[in-house]
This record gives structure tokens, C-alpha cells and sequence, in this order.
């Protein structure tokens, strides 16, 4: 397979990876810019671990070829600070200590920023409706959910 360069906005910042075509995105995150919060899970779109924004919509980053990324964005969980403080999502996460094994955490965290970027307001039947995909092994799921019901009060609160 033939090495490319593939361009693509990561976490706001221009990046560029050099690699064969079909190298999964996951790869390129972990391996190539180093960032190891996007976990692979099953490697076959099953588990929800390796959920990743591509141009705002939650997908798996563990069989996106690159060439299918180039010149998107993409937003890892390492994006979703802001100027090194937690956002909204994650600090709910942490007082109901949601996040056991955290394995699962960072890919329902980019689901759960999808849903409330297009929807604000949802109840608790679209929060679990767009956690679905997500396997949660050590059955922080019910926590999780609370937790996003949490963020999304918390976000549109004014500041």
C-alpha cells in the first residue's frame, strides 16, 4: 500500500500525518500525534471505545481509513478542555464518579457532545438513544447518562 500525507484538523490544530492510505484513523491518533485518550475497544464498530467527532458527528475511529479524514476535523477527548480546565461533560462524570474503568468514557463523551451540539435540551430516552452504540464493562452506563443529563443543564446555564 502506498504511504500518503493525509491533512486534517485535529482538536483546532492542522495536522498531517504521513502513512499508508489505510491506516485507520485510531492508529494515527494514538501512534502518530501521540494522543492516547481514543482506546481501541473490538476494532470492528461494535464497542463505541474509539469514537471520535468527525465534522461534529460521533463515529468510529477504529476503521476510518484516513484518506476518509482528510481535510475534516476531528475532535478527540483531548480536544474537549477548554484552556486546560474540564468542560461541562466531563466534570459531572467525575462527582458522580461515572467513570470507573474510564475505557469506555471517552468515546460516550464525543456521542454525548454530538447529541447536546444538536440537540441542547434532550431527555433521557435521546441521551441513551445516542449511548447505545457505547459497551460499558464495568456498568457505569446508568451513571454516565445521569451524567450527561447533568452537563447538559450545566451548559446551558449562563456563565
Amino acid at each position: 500500500m502506498a504511504v500518503r500525507r493525509f491533512g486534517f484538523r485535529v482538536n483546532g490544530v492542522e495536522r498531517e500525518v504521513e502513512a499508508a492510505e489505510g491506516m485507520p484513523l485510531l492508529y494515527a491518533l494514538r501512534h502518530e500525534l501521540g494522543l492516547k485518550g481514543t482506546r481501541f475497544g473490538c476494532g470492528a464498530q461494535q464497542c463505541g471505545a474509539c469514537h471520535v467527532l468527525i465534522d461534529g458527528q460521533s463515529l468510529p475511529s477504529c476503521d476510518a481509513p484516513l484518506w476518509s479524514v482528510a481535510g475534516k476535523s476531528v475532535l478527540t477527548v483531548e480536544g474537549l478542555s477548554e484552556d486546560g480546565r474540564l468542560p461541562p461533560l466531563q466534570q459531572p462524570n467525575l462527582d458522580d464518579q461515572s467513570r470507573h474503568s474510564a475505557y469506555c468514557l471517552s468515546g460516550m463523551l464525543n456521542s454525548a457532545l454530538a447529541l447536546l451540539q444538536k440537540e441542547p435540551q434532550p431527555d433521557e430516552a435521546r441521551v441513551r438513544a445516542a449511548l447505545d452504540p457505547h459497551l460499558c464493562r464495568c456498568g457505569s452506563h446508568q451513571r454516565i447518562v445521569r451524567a450527561v443529563l447533568r452537563a447538559a443543564q450545566t451548559m446551558r446555564e449562563p456563565a
